[in-house]
């Protein structure tokens, strides 16, 4: 008796075709899917409800700090150099209640000047800053 262990040529090769078994498996995990029940967990959570102070708060002191185009610093419309501007924004971080500064730079000043001026007010501690006067460079 003899065994053949390589493919002659007139032996044919018998394999599994898995072609219809995969199509059968890709159309009932498809059917798995769409007849699983949506899943609508709701966690209920009892938020507080916003109340109006009751006491009318004095509105913060607000600082305009405008920038020029030459790099001149205007502190509520007062020009003041680099010096005397860190003094102000020391003087402002020092208060129990910081007033708010609002940074108005101009429209063709170096960016320098603003990061400056940025970069000195988070170190002297200042919290209350932003922008104001963006509607110009749009």
């Amino acid at each position: 008796m003899g065994m053949s262990v390589g493919g002659g040529e007139d032996s044919s090769m018998v394999d599994m075709n898995t072609t219809p078994l995969i199509d059968v498996m890709l159309v009932l995990l498809i059917m798995f899917i769409i007849t699983l029940p949506i899943m609508t967990h709701a966690v209920k959570l009892d938020m507080p409800r916003a109340t109006p102070p009751t006491e009318n708060l004095p509105e913060p002191e607000v600082v305009e700090l405008e920038i020029d185009f030459d790099g001149t610093y205007y502190w509520n419309g007062t020009a003041v150099d680099e010096g005397t501007l860190h003094a102000y924004l020391n003087r402002a971080a020092q208060q129990p209640e910081q007033p708010e500064i609002h940074i108005r730079p101009n429209k063709r000043v170096k960016y320098d000047y603003v990061a400056k001026v940025l970069a000195a007010a988070q170190r002297l501690g200042v919290k209350k800053i932003g922008f104001a006067g963006n509607e110009q460079f749009m």
